[in-house]
């Protein structure tokens, strides 16, 4: 049978290229300064002409430190994740460290799978989106004994360390200004129905408890879209035909609530206030500009990472939870 797969160049190409020892060209691959100068320049041509890419499965296997962290998150497409890797990676890159994706699609199950494999690959760590996992996730880990981050919640018993925001307060503030500008029957729209959907839902309804009034909520597991927010608006404009605001999980539901007010011809905010969360840019693009909570998405992923490669430095354990806390911007959709 024919093998069309094309062969790797090897250290013993590099060697025979550049006429020195596999063994020198190991020690260049490891540190280019323990050669001489000569010898580094003619490895490091033959590595550019062969395009040589260097095999770590030794190292791994040996169980000698990886330079890897496990990143695992809920979604490739939420740009909210995607600021926290770009956190992450602000600070892992410059130390040296490599970086190992990984989706779960917000399923404790997956997040299970995905954990295993990473921990198969023998990372140095691991920073988690959430704080809900199995047991055997959790067991996974215990053995494993690498220092773990979760991030973006602030659960009370953190696995190891966790770096996140309140949502709950988050939630609470925003429709409470809302209310303060004279709201009276606000619906909260929730999607998913993840920890930080719950922990919102909360907030909403602990600010109209200490307002004196009723909450009420629309809920879907379907996943957050424009196009759902229109659709949650319809659905909400049916069963509470008095509402004067809305409060959402995030700012995909609101855009795409608000978008259907106007087209609708319903004034936002005269008739209904919108609010989101997590302060996308799409918001400030809108007229009126959305207001959202302003979560520190990137700024989570930072310290995550910092507090990571400080614990895999030695450094002993001062803070397991860190609020790195959150703002409003209020924009012009609370009237």
């Amino acid at each position: 049978m024919n093998d069309s797969r094309k062969r790797r160049p090897t250290l013993q190409d590099i060697a025979d290229l550049t006429g020195v020892t596999k063994m020198t060209v190991s020690r260049y691959l490891r540190d280019p300064q323990a050669v001489a100068e000569g010898t580094r320049e003619r490895i490091a041509a033959a590595v550019e002409r062969l395009g040589y890419i260097p095999n770590r499965a030794p190292d791994i296997l040996s169980n000698a430190t990886s330079k890897a962290i496990g990143i695992l998150i809920p979604s490739l497409s939420n740009q909210v994740f995607a600021a926290l890797v770009r956190g992450i990676e602000s600070v892992t890159r410059p130390a040296g460290y490599q970086t190992l994706l990984a989706h779960y699609g917000y399923s404790p199950q997956r997040e299970e799978e995905q954990v295993a494999s990473l921990l198969s690959y023998h990372v140095d760590g691991l920073i988690l989106s959430d704080s809900q996992h199995t047991a055997r996730t959790r067991k996974m880990i215990a053995t494993a004994g690498i220092p773990v981050v979760e991030t973006m919640d602030l659960p009370e018993q953190p696995i190891d360390m966790v770096v996140g925001m309140d949502h709950r307060a988050a939630a609470r503030a925003m429709v409470t200004e809302m209310l303060r500008r004279g709201r009276r029957t606000p619906v909260y729209l929730g999607a998913r129905l993840d920890v930080r959907t719950r922990l919102r839902m909360e907030g909403y309804y602990q600010a109209m408890e200490q307002a004196g009034l009723a909450g009420r909520h629309l809920l879907t597991e379907q996943s957050s879209s424009f196009t759902l927010g229109g659709e949650l608006l319809e659905q909400a404009l049916t069963r509470y035909p008095d509402l004067d605001g809305l409060y959402c999980t995030n700012d995909d539901l609101a855009v795409g609530a608000l978008l259907r007010c106007q087209a609708r011809g319903i004034a936002v905010p005269q008739q209904i206030a919108i609010a989101g969360s997590n302060a996308l840019d799409i918001g400030r693009a809108m007229s009126p500009q959305l207001a959202s909570i302003v979560t520190p998405r990137k700024e989570i992923g930072c310290e995550a990472a910092t507090l990571l490669l400080a614990r895999l430095a030695g450094a002993p354990l001062t803070e397991r939870r860190k609020d790195l806390g959150f703002s409003l911007f209020e924009g012009g959709s609370l009237g």
